[in-house]
């Protein structure tokens, strides 16, 4: 008996070995990710480029600590300050609910939930850092003036709460839908049944919501119901004991649709096995590359960014396939809908590496751009240019064609021509060979105007973008258009200045004429004519002509890092500069990379290791970026970046090779296919590039590599 007894004892041992073995294996990578990265402010003038005026906060990180899968329609986080970017700021000390939708652009954070206990007149808790902690698909914190500990995890279509009050009386939960950082116009909520509420929040679309608790509902009381000074409180029963739960599932399209997410995602489940999930898909998509060698930092570092590059674009549709379309209508497809990408953000790396690493969401995140198309007459863009054409013909080139090819192509190409569509002053642009911005006295910060120097930028490299796609469906009549107007970057360059500059209606330069004056809308898009100067990644040679040569253009790339950022020029998200460089915002992200292009490539390398090591991760508690992580572009920034594989004209499927951050990296492809990247030597300065063995003609590499893998060796002095 007593052997038996032993024998029983050693398989509990062995299979808690197991149990605890699996736990560990479970978040080899999950580890590494600090979703507080992007919380904290950014204050250091040195920095910014300039001191903060009072009451500023920098556009730096902007991001959220809570729960999301990767691309899901939930976003379930902590909210301490409605209006601001994500909702969360890491100085605040007082947390007003959990919302459940985010992307970081001082919009969404919808159905804002709170648990209660005697709470005052005003809804909020205090809370400390040192009882709050956060993982991939998990959030949790201790609500000091509740008393209620709190965790929280999702599904792609759902929220999980649950919450330890303190007392077991008096428990309430807040519905607080009158608050969401776009601006609330109507909501309402009803019970069903024992232990379930329903209802709706309306803000620019209608989103709906079903949330069932694990404890009967006492009563569901109401002030000025869908008005903005109302909300909603759930009075709890009192003789549950245990954790109160509450499961909540969303949807675009109605309630039935919320419920039977809800029911399909989470149902019966615990809140345990729910994390789980989450933590395993997350693994397995961070697993994807795995990197040997680097700091604790960098590895920190690198693993936060690709987390982060995988939050946007979100999910739209539900588990049965609908749907709320653009034209406002309910819409069923045999793919997954999702938002359109931050384009003017994402097309530059953050595109790519999400068709890298998950194909089937770049796939259908093209249907449901056509889907716009199809019912609004042009694909969409977002915020400046028309980058989906990059974003689309990159995909295509590499290989994502499993989509309405002929007919998306089509629509872009109505983008590329049409007047009161995508773009913006395009008939100016085809006509002139150049958008031009009127002649304004004194014209300051936001000046409101037609950002042309930069517009006809972006639109040449969108014209070179659908060119590519034109040259590989054999339409030769609009690749040659498209390409002669991909030149149009040359005629906003002047010559007696050697910069970009703004052209009169006439044709005249724009004058007075300041190249460090930064602007929002008038001649550059949130940029100077420094950070733009640069721009012309489809065709660098023709770029390096224009500065006389290769030593001309090194001089004023040079110059770019060099010359001194004027602090009394102060424009919000143009901002952490080194000399005019500024890498908090995008326009001039491939700058660093151009000495490649004349042949100096330690001189891109110097300045892409000062970026990673010194504007990520930075701060009095490590946790600020150095301007808005928009939708992840600046994550994707640093992966790439750190992994020596960048993709400095987005549209092209080859990747320029630079000095990884790590010892070695290995990528499992999307087709299961090993890509091993190896640095050997202990210098920062490339010298070599080796690919399978053999010599690597230039510093670009193909996208083969990734559809039959192989083995890059990069050589340094």
């Amino acid at each position: 008996m007593n052997h038996a007894k032993q024998i029983s004892g050693l398989a509990c041992l062995l299979l808690l070995a197991v149990v605890s073995a699996k736990s560990q294996s479970s978040t080899i990578y999950t580890r590494h990710v600090n979703t507080f990265i992007g919380t904290a402010p950014l204050t250091d003038p040195k920095i910014l480029g300039y001191e903060l005026p009072r009451g500023w906060r920098s556009w730096a990180g902007l991001t959220f600590p809570g729960s999301s899968l990767p691309n899901a329609m939930v976003q379930l986080s902590p909210m301490t300050e409605y209006g601001s970017g994500a909702g969360y700021e890491y100085e605040d000390t007082v947390i007003y609910g959990f919302t459940h939708t985010n992307k970081g652009h001082w919009n969404l954070c919808n159905i804002p939930v709170l648990p209660l206990s005697n709470p005052g007149e005003k809804f909020g808790s205090r809370f400390s850092h040192q009882r709050e902690s956060a993982s991939p698909g998990f959030y949790q914190v201790y609500l000091d003036d509740y008393g209620v500990n709190v965790k929280l995890t999702s599904t792609l279509r759902c929220g999980y709460h649950q919450y330890e009050y303190q007392r077991n009386t008096g428990r309430q939960i807040l519905f607080d839908l009158a608050r969401a950082n776009n601006r609330v116009s109507n909501w309402n909520i009803k019970q069903d049944g024992r232990s379930a509420v329903e209802g709706f929040q309306q803000t620019g679309e209608r989103i709906y919501f079903y949330a069932m608790l694990n404890t009967e509902i006492e009563r569901l009381e109401q002030k000025a119901e869908g008005q903005r000074n109302g909300f909603a409180i759930i009075h709890l029963a009192d003789a549950q004991t245990g954790p109160v739960e509450l499961k909540i599932g969303l949807s675009f399209v109605s309630i039935a649709n919320a419920k039977e997410n809800l029911l399909q995602e989470i149902g019966q489940r615990s809140f345990n096995a729910v994390r789980q999930e989450a933590n395993e898909k997350w693994e397995t998509l961070l697993s994807s590359i795995q990197v040997r060698g680097g700091t604790h930092k960098q590895r920190e570092m690198f693993y936060s960014c690709l987390y982060r590059s995988f939050l946007w674009p979100a999910l739209r549709s539900d588990v049965n396939g609908e749907f709320t379309g653009a034209d406002r209508k309910v819409a069923k497809a045999d793919f997954n809908y999702y938002t359109e990408p931050s384009l003017w953000d994402t097309y530059r790396n953050k595109d790519v590496l999400l068709s890298l690493i998950s194909p089937e969401v770049t796939r259908d995140v093209i249907r449901s751009m056509k889907d716009v198309g199809d019912k609004k007459g042009f694909i969409p863009t977002f915020f400046h240019g028309d980058h989906g054409a990059s974003s689309i013909a990159g995909a295509y080139l590499r290989g994502i064609d499993d989509f309405d090819v002929k007919g998306t192509y089509e629509i872009l190409l109505k983008n590329a021509n049409v007047e009161g569509g995508a773009r913006p002053h395009i008939r100016e642009y085809i006509e002139k060979g150049y958008i031009s911005d009127p002649d304004i006295p004194n014209p300051h910060v936001e000046t409101k105007a037609k950002a042309g120097v930069s517009k006809t930028l972006e639109y040449a490299y969108d014209d070179y973008s659908l060119a590519q796609m034109a040259k590989k469906l054999g339409d030769t009549a609009n690749y040659r258009i498209l390409m002669e107007r991909s030149k149009h970057y040359k005629n906003v360059f002047d010559p007696s200045t050697r910069f970009m500059r703004g052209r009169l209606e006439n044709g005249d330069w724009i004058d007075p004429f300041d190249p460090q004056y930064p602007y929002y809308e008038y001649m550059y898009r949130e940029a100077n004519a420094w950070q733009v100067s640069f721009f012309a990644p489809h065709d660098m040679p023709g770029l390096i002509e224009l500065y006389g040569g290769a030593k001309g253009f090194e001089s004023k790339l040079d110059s770019l890092f060099t010359v001194p950022w004027n602090p009394k020029h102060i424009a919000r998200n143009v901002e952490s500069m080194i000399g005019q460089y500024c890498h908090g915002n995008q326009p001039d992200h491939e700058a660093p990379f151009a000495y490649y292009f004349i042949g100096k490539p330690e001189k891109s390398q110097q300045m892409i290791d000062t970026i990673l090591n010194s504007l990520y991760g930075i701060g009095d508690e490590g946790l600020a970026l150095c301007g808005m992580d928009d939708a992840g572009e600046m994550s994707a920034w640093y992966v790439l970046s750190a992994l020596g594989l960048y993709t400095f004209s987005a549209t092209d499927p080859e990747y320029l090779v630079t000095v990884p951050l790590f010892d070695e990296v290995t990528w499992r492809t999307s087709n299961g296919k090993t890509l091993t990247l190896l640095k050997t030597g202990e210098s920062r300065s490339l010298k070599k590039i080796k690919v399978n063995g053999r010599k690597n003609k230039g510093y670009f590499v193909p996208h083969d590599l990734f559809r039959n893998g192989g083995k890059i060796v990069i050589r340094t002095k």
